[in-house]
């Protein structure tokens, strides 16, 4: 979903069009490339009474494990036939011609977004697109994959607030009373205590849908993270905490991005880790959130993969994960002929700065792996540029951890979560 943001924020900075298009029964325009047999429909008697009867399918039909993938690439090769370019960084992504004749094309399962400054190319593509499926036009994009979209002179807003009211309908929480915060601050949660929930399948449901929601949401970013590590063996208290994260759900079901139209080009991101943060194997917490100019497109909340020996070393393991992101997040811009030759990365431990800024051998660092140092590279080529913030103005720091409400707050507005239905300021 971040490919699609950044489509969101460029179409806000350029002032791009946003058209919808849906294609009609589109497994059923794959095509197979080896001999595939089927049982015989149930209620279907052949006119030969013959033992083992089956069917040898002609085309890709729906319930086929690669009908997904033919329809793909019978919709890919259809698309690059007319100039279209397919990015190698985002597959589902292909981009046609430059500057103002450019026109962008993004397509899940059978959803497409064309996105172009000049309506008469999109018209043109769409026009093509016609002659091969059976399309039908959606207009301009307004409602997507789940997102509701607005926009206004202002920007483009983003919401999930159909999708979050049918959750808090679903689970019979429209009568909770309202949270300020998704989490209590001082609520410490472990794998081992507590009761286990007689039936886990209803936590793990709860997890799923919420896992979706974070992808407009990063206010609860962490805390569905937090939440998801115990979907093996869920408890009580587990449940619990669920609960209270939909009466703040409740509390701001409407809440979503904002990609402002009066933003710059530059990449720029924040990174945070916490030490030690899990009770149970002592593991830090990784947290970064990336910006195009003011427009956030990228985020993330996750546990590291082994325990750090310091917190210079945790926040280190972070950097390499958000400086990866980076990398993606400029190489996805390239294929819009977009160069973006630096970007800003702010951490709050100096120690991990000078640790990525100093090609140095040092005797409590030796055992963090290569992969990790890549940073430096990064560094040394003039891409990464490194800089020191205060912990206060931290912005990664709502991944990480519960806030106590004037943190949690401050950040959400740095963000730029605002309400769909309100004017943005």
């Amino acid at each position: 979903m971040n490919s699609f943001k950044v489509l969101l924020a460029l179409a806000a900075i350029h002032g791009w069009h946003l058209l919808q298009l849906d294609v009609n029964n589109a497994f059923l325009n794959g095509f197979l490339d080896e001999e595939v047999y089927m049982r015989l429909p149930l209620g279907y008697t052949p006119p030969d009474q013959g033992q083992n009867l089956v069917c040898k399918l002609n085309n890709s039909i729906y319930g086929l494990k690669k009908a997904s993938r033919q329809w793909f690439t019978a919709f890919s090769s259809v698309v690059l036939q007319i100039g279209f370019t397919q990015s190698p960084f985002d597959h589902s992504r292909f981009v046609k011609g430059s500057g103002d004749n450019m026109v962008a094309l993004l397509v899940y399962v059978d959803d497409i977004v064309l996105a172009g400054k000049c309506l008469d190319n999109l018209a043109a593509v769409k026009t093509f697109l016609q002659q091969h499926f059976k399309l039908k036009d959606l207009g301009n994009l307004r409602y997507f994959l789940g997102f509701e979209i607005a926009r206004n002179s202002s920007g483009i807003s983003l919401s999930q607030r159909r999708y979050a009211l049918q959750l808090l309908e679903d689970t019979g929480s429209l009568a909770k009373k309202p949270a300020k915060l998704p989490m209590v601050p001082s609520h410490k949660l472990s794998a081992t205590e507590g009761d286990l929930l007689p039936d886990p399948q209803i936590y793990r449901r709860l997890i799923g849908r919420l896992l979706y929601l974070t992808h407009n949401r990063p206010d609860i970013a962490y805390n569905v993270h937090h939440l998801s590590q115990f979907v093996a063996s869920p408890r009580c208290p587990h449940l619990m905490v669920v609960h209270h994260l939909l009466a703040y759900v409740k509390q701001t079901p409407a809440l979503g991005l904002f990609f402002s139209s009066a933003s710059n080009m530059q990449l720029s991101g924040f990174v945070d880790a916490d030490y030690g943060a899990c009770p149970d194997t002592r593991r830090s917490v990784t947290g970064f959130c990336i910006f195009l100019g003011n427009n956030l497109v990228s985020w993330k909340a996750k546990k590291q993969q082994i325990v750090s020996l310091s917190s210079c070393e945790a926040e280190y393991r972070a950097m390499a994960t958000a400086v990866c992101e980076l990398v993606w997040l400029r190489s996805l811009l390239s294929s819009f002929k977009i160069d973006v030759p630096t970007a800003s990365l702010y951490c709050d431990n100096q120690s991990a700065i000078h640790l990525a800024n100093n090609h140095v051998f040092h005797e409590y660092t030796k055992h963090v792996e290569v992969d990790c140092h890549f940073i430096r590279d990064k560094v040394q080529d003039g891409f990464i540029k490194l800089f020191h913030v205060r912990s206060a103005n931290q912005l990664a720091d709502i991944f990480t951890k519960t806030l106590h409400p004037p943190a949690f707050k401050s950040l959400v507005l740095k963000m730029i979560l605002l309400n769909i239905h309100s004017s943005p300021s």
